[in-house]
C-alpha cells in the first residue's frame, strides 16, 4: 500500500516559501486535518521555517527548491521535506543569541515541534534535504472526500539531528516517489 504524498517545486524566494507554506496548509486540510487544529499549525509552521531556510541559505539561481509531505499508512505521523541544492551548507541549530537576536531560532522550533528530524543528501540529484516527522494523535486522518476529525493533537517528542533517514515506510516512500 503505498502512502499518500504530496510533492511542489517552488522557487527559491521569498513569495515561493509562502507559496509551500499555504499549499502544505491546504492539502494538511485536504488530508484530514482542518485549519487551526493542532496538526495542521504544527506542519504549517515546520514548512514555514523549512522553506525559509532553504530560500535563505540554500538559494542558487535558476534552481528550484522541492516540498515533500507524506503521511504513514495509519496516519499517525506527517513527514515533511524540503530540498534545496546546496549540499554543502548543512542546516545548523544557532547557539543562544539572546532576547534581541534577529534570527536564529528556526531550527529551535523544528526541534522543539517535531517528533525527529535530520537532513540527508538530496535524493536523485545534487543538494540536501532536510526533513521533520509531526507526530499526529488520534484516529486515522480521512481522505478529501471524508469530513474533518475532531480530537487531533500534536504529540512532540524526541527531537534531534541526525544525518540519516529513518526508517518511513521506505518501501511505500520509494514507490510513491
Amino acid at each position: 500500500m503505498t502512502t499518500p504524498a504530496f510533492t511542489l517545486r517552488f522557487s527559491p524566494t521569498p513569495r515561493g516559501a509562502r507559496l509551500a507554506r499555504r499549499l502544505a496548509s491546504q492539502q494538511t486540510d485536504a488530508w484530514g486535518w482542518p485549519y487551526g487544529s493542532p496538526v495542521h499549525d504544527t506542519v504549517e509552521l515546520v514548512v514555514a521555517e523549512l522553506a525559509a531556510n532553504a530560500v535563505t541559505h540554500g538559494r542558487v539561481p535558476g534552481r528550484d527548491a522541492e516540498l515533500r509531505l507524506s503521511r504513514n499508512a495509519d496516519g499517525t505521523r506527517l513527514r515533511v521535506e524540503v530540498s534545496d541544492v546546496r549540499g554543502e551548507r548543512l542546516p545548523v541549530p544557532a547557539s543562544d543569541g539572546g532576547p534581541l537576536a534577529e534570527g536564529g531560532r528556526g531550527l529551535a522550533l523544528v526541534a522543539a515541534l517535531a517528533e525527529e528530524w535530520g537532513v540527508a543528501e538530496r535524493p536523485g540529484g545534487p543538494g540536501k534535504t532536510v526533513w521533520a516527522v509531526v507526530s499526529c494523535a488520534g484516529p486515522q486522518p480521512v481522505g478529501p472526500t471524508g469530513g474533518a476529525l475532531d480530537g487531533l493533537a500534536s504529540v512532540p517528542g524526541r527531537a534531534g539531528q541526525g544525518v540519516r533517514q529513518p526508517g518511513w515506510d521506505s518501501p511505500a516512500r520509494d514507490a510513491v516517489r
